[in-house]
């Protein structure tokens, strides 16, 4: 335990952010989980949108500064190839 205010404020701090990231990055992986299931049915029009929403998600955590950006061009490619490859 801090015994310094600045530190127990940090503790403070981080917690907070480390609940908001976590959130974060579970609705993220929730959006691909959701877009994978469409592929696995073979669902284009709907594996499209999938795509499109779990993109978006990725892109919003970038943002808040959860996911950095070289991660989030990789896992986009990743998914839209295998839309790709489905086709």
């Amino acid at each position: 335990m801090p015994n310094i205010k600045s530190a127990k404020k940090r503790v403070r701090i981080t917690a907070k952010k480390t609940e908001r990231n976590y959130a974060i990055r579970s609705f993220v992986k929730n959006r691909i989980k959701n877009y994978e299931t469409a592929l696995l049915n073979n669902d284009k029009e709907s594996a499209q949108t999938e795509l499109t929403k779990a993109i978006k998600a990725i892109d919003s955590a970038v943002s808040k500064g959860v996911l950095h950006k070289n991660t989030a061009a990789r896992k986009k490619s990743r998914l839209a190839k295998k839309l790709k490859n489905i086709a």
